[in-house]
């Protein structure tokens, strides 16, 4: 059935966006923090939202973040004031948390053991539940990004080391998580146990480098060591790199979509070059979608690789359709749908000439909400292509992605709403086709150890609550309209109130107190409420004579010492005491 456009758009606009970011850290090195700061520039694909640096200098760790792309948070005098022999760094677009200042990485504290700084790469799919049992025991939140959570996780009374202490609070973390984290002596890297999101190992000049992808190494002049295993932290010092496995073996689950659209094409990851990957994407496209044309075009940049495989196993020549402007970041990842749709008609310029006249593949990486898409074939029709057939090197997406990718909720998804032919017709394509779940993961290098969640919905770490942008702010303001009013609510309810309703209340009080006791004078109204008298009892011959008003008044105000009060009684042992010596002094 065909959906009119208006409702396709009002659909595919109301998707909230998700993340995934980029970490870097580096220890030993004189010149830290510049080379974080280009490693950042390398990961900017990673996230365009915010930038942060904390490096590790003679007087302990300083950091400075702020909003926008790494070139513009970080000038040279900046760098200069972060100079120090370690560093990490982050580039965020928010998964978990609104998008401003004081939610930006890496997180910078001090705590009892020290100082801690903590970079995330992924999401906690347990955030809010573990939120609230750290609130509930004390812990004061000064963000609402999931991240904030794994510091005061490290910061609860523990009898061990650093190296423990995060072993045992990272077991607590159920997600996708690739973390970096620096104290005055380490460098530590830590996986998830499924391996969800990437994480390598490289070395420069001695220094141990750590990279949410080996682009960055590239640009460093780092080599490739080895990625960080599933389920493994690295700790790195003065003495050396150390290996810890924290949790059991799981089966690993690397996000298939790091291959296909969102690492760059030149990184290495899991040991599979991601511009090869893509090439036999669009080979495996070419086999299951067949179709004569006259040229064959790709999205730049990521369709790019799969469009060169197409042309290379169907024999039509490849030819570039599009100029991408490199000042724009990209659509996929931007905050807003309005922000979203301007930057799709600013970043691709299309070139009439390519296309005129002419039977035409345009091959993409993904279909996500469609409305990229749509304005692309309408660029082509206006060009005067004669044909359009579309290809995409992936399945139809139709399930949300909990793990740190920007997925919208499932009913944003236009493959999860529609079948491929509606979705064809709303696009006004001659042909659409999606490369198949086997042909993707066989172009991957095959196996069983990927996430596939977002084509065919089976999770690999269980969803404990719905992940939404917002869910921390949700939440917080939840449990304040659930919060019973308690006694330190109606203390401060009580010492609120204003003087004169005070004394007001208090003088009703004791005018209340007079009413019900006519017989008892006005100052006893006031007064503690004295014993009744004892009964009388016969004089005994000893006894002194009775004292006058006068002498008793002086008796009271002159007591006698304590010794010669007590000396005729013996001490009386008091409650709890003891005559053995005090063992803790």
């Amino acid at each position: 059935m065909k959906e009119p456009t208006e409702r396709f758009h009002h659909q595919l606009a109301a998707g909230q966006p998700r993340e995934s970011c980029g970490v870097f850290g580096i220890h030993g090195h004189p010149r830290a923090s510049e080379l974080a700061f280009f490693g950042l520039y390398a990961l900017q694909h990673r996230g365009q939202e915010s930038a942060g640096i904390v490096a590790r200098g003679p007087d302990g760790l300083v950091g400075h973040n702020g909003m926008g792309l790494a070139g513009d948070v970080f000038t040279p005098d900046i760098l200069k004031r972060l100079d120090g022999s370690a560093a990490i760094g982050h580039v965020r677009y928010s998964t978990t948390g609104s998008s401003n200042v004081k939610n930006a990485q890496p997180i910078l504290v001090d705590y009892a053991r020290g100082q801690l700084a903590v970079g995330h790469n992924g999401n906690l799919v347990n955030a809010v539940a573990l939120r609230k049992e750290l609130e509930d025991c004390g812990s004061i939140f000064q963000s609402t990004t999931d991240s904030e959570i794994i510091v005061h996780l490290m910061a609860r009374p523990f009898n061990g080391t650093f190296e423990q202490a995060l072993a045992y609070s990272v077991q607590r973390l159920h997600g996708a998580f690739s973390l970096v984290m620096l104290t005055r002596d380490v460098l530590a890297g830590v996986r998830d146990p499924h391996g969800i999101r990437p994480l390598s190992i490289g070395i420069l000049d001695g220094a141990y480098v750590l990279s949410s992808e080996t682009c960055a190494f590239d640009l460093v002049g780092a080599k490739f060591v080895r990625d960080v295993e599933p389920g493994e932290i690295v700790f790195i010092s003065d003495k050396g790199i150390q290996s810890v496995k924290y949790a059991p073996q799981a089966r690993k689950a690397l996000c298939i979509f790091e291959y296909v659209y969102f690492a760059r094409p030149d990184s290495v990851i899991d040991g599979r070059l991601c511009h090869l990957v893509r090439k036999e994407l669009g080979r495996e496209l070419a086999r299951e979608f067949p179709v004569s044309a006259d040229v064959v075009i790709a999205v730049p940049d990521s369709g790019s690789s799969a469009g060169l495989g197409f042309s290379e196993e169907s024999g039509i020549p490849f030819d570039f359709g599009y100029i991408r402007n490199h000042y724009v970041g990209r659509t996929f990842i931007s905050p807003s749908q309005v922000d979203r749709d301007m930057k799709v008609k600013v970043k691709l310029n299309l070139m009439p000439a390519m296309v005129k006249d002419k039977r035409v593949v345009i091959v993409d990486d993904s279909i996500i909400r469609g409305t990229t898409t749509f304005s692309r074939i309408i660029e082509l029709k206006k060009a005067g292509a004669k044909e359009v057939h579309l290809r995409i090197s992936c399945p139809p997406t139709r399930f949300p992605c909990y793990y740190g990718v920007d997925f919208p909720s499932q009913e944003m998804l236009i493959a999860a709403r529609h079948t491929i032919a509606e979705i064809a017709q709303y696009l006004n394509v001659d042909s659409l086709g999606y490369l198949s779940l086997d042909g993707m993961v066989k172009a991957c290098g095959g196996g069983t150890h990927f996430c596939r969640a977002c084509y065919e919905g089976g999770y690999p770490v269980p969803i404990e609550e719905p992940s939404q942008k917002d869910i921390m702010e949700r939440a917080r303001r939840m449990r304040e309209r659930e919060r019973p009013a308690g006694v330190a609510e109606a203390y401060v309810k009580q010492s609120s109130l204003p003087q004169q309703a005070k004394t007001a209340a208090t003088a009703q009080q004791a005018k209340t107190a007079a009413t019900a006791q006519p017989t008892v004078d006005a100052a006893s109204a006031v007064a503690p409420t004295r014993a009744a008298p004892k009964p009388r009892r016969r004089k005994r011959k000893d006894e002194p004579a009775a004292q006058t008003p006068a002498e008793e008044k002086a008796a009271v105000l002159t007591p006698e010492p304590q010794a010669e009060r007590h000396a005729d009684k013996p001490a009386k042992k008091r409650k709890g005491t003891s005559s053995e010596p005090d063992l803790f002094g």
